[in-house]
């Protein structure tokens, strides 16, 4: 086993003597990846330019699951083994909607693949194990504390997604693996609940019942079936008067028709909007990308209505290239 500069406590750790799968196989099928995206690219402000994280093969020919904001734009990426082994990968696709990431190895991994297990029947309390790139000094066990809606402010949304804790300290791309050797879901943030006195850090984590009814599309043209959904460049965030203009994508939709950061969002047409997952809603159901989006917004002391052509936000992405 390689050794590195950390490891998860090892009482935290997952002990092989409790699982009737092997479990050093399994997690011998998570990775660590590195991707560096050039300095110009869209995400390069927001995300990095070097980023972090792992995955997790899911097919024996070398096909990697991640999270998708590891990847996207990305010039070059490795895929580190746990022996400390580096192979070059192609980042083949990135689905806005699910937020997962699909890389293919172009060398020989010789790794085993995680099945996709049923993350629609994993319960609250359920012990599950959550696993980085390097063995089981990367692996945590842990528990799933929630099962419920997540939306992001960054245009983001999903239904019933897995929340568990403790939390791994290294969680992007990370493998959620169940009780049968499976893989339930993919790392894609850290999140805190609680005041200053008691503090639970939980990892929210996209569930691969998301991916099986894209993953073929996904494989064969780079992005799901779907139509692209509206998308307007605005970072919305949940606040104690209502919704908030946080910031602005460069150049993006919605700055280009005079929304400013510090806007309150008061409703998407006639329909007023007082959460996220309501306004990501109203958004989508606007139509597909290029349709207009009335936003009504309260600013200074009074409000204003601001009519937005929507975009497909691929289309300020870099595509792939294969080196």
């Amino acid at each position: 086993m390689q050794k590195t500069e950390w490891e998860i406590p090892l009482n935290l750790q997952p002990d092989p003597d409790d699982y009737d799968f092997d479990l050093e196989r399994a997690l011998r099928a998570v990775v660590g990846v590195r991707a560096n995206v050039p300095a110009d690219a869209f995400t390069a402000s927001t995300l990095g330019t070097e980023r972090t994280g792992n995955g997790v093969v899911i097919r024996a020919e070398g096909l990697v699951l991640t999270i998708g904001y590891l990847v996207t734009e990305a010039e070059t990426v490795w895929l580190i083994t746990a022996d400390g082994r580096a192979v070059p990968g192609h980042p083949l696709a990135y689905d806005q909607a699910t937020g997962f990431g699909i890389v293919q190895a172009l060398g020989k991994l010789d790794l085993p693949a995680l099945e996709l297990g049923d993350s629609e029947s994993i319960p609250v309390g359920a012990e599950v194990v959550v696993a980085a790139g390097g063995g089981r000094p990367h692996a945590i066990e842990t528990k799933v504390v929630g099962r419920q809606e997540f939306a992001g402010y960054w245009e983001y949304l999903i239904d019933n997604a897995i929340f568990t804790s403790p939390a791994h300290p290294f969680w992007s791309g990370s493998a959620l693996i169940g009780r049968d050797g499976r893989l339930l879901g993919i790392g894609s943030l850290i999140l805190q609940q609680g005041d200053g006195k008691r503090r639970m850090d939980m990892n929210m984590i996209v569930p691969v019942a998301l991916l099986r009814p894209v993953l073929d599309e996904l494989l064969a043209t780079g992005r799901s079936g779907r139509s692209p959904r509206p998308w307007l460049g605005m970072y919305a965030m949940e606040g104690d008067g209502g919704l908030i203009v946080g910031g602005l994508a460069d150049d993006g939709p919605a700055a280009r028709a005079g929304v400013q950061a510090g806007d309150r969002i008061l409703a998407v047409g006639d329909e007023e909007v007082t959460e996220l997952a309501s306004l990501w809603r109203k958004v989508w159901a606007s139509g597909n990308a290029g349709s207009t989006v009335l936003l009504r917004l309260g600013r200074d002391a009074g409000n204003v209505a601001v009519r937005v052509k929507s975009a497909d936000r691929a289309s300020y992405l870099r595509a792939p290239r294969l080196h």
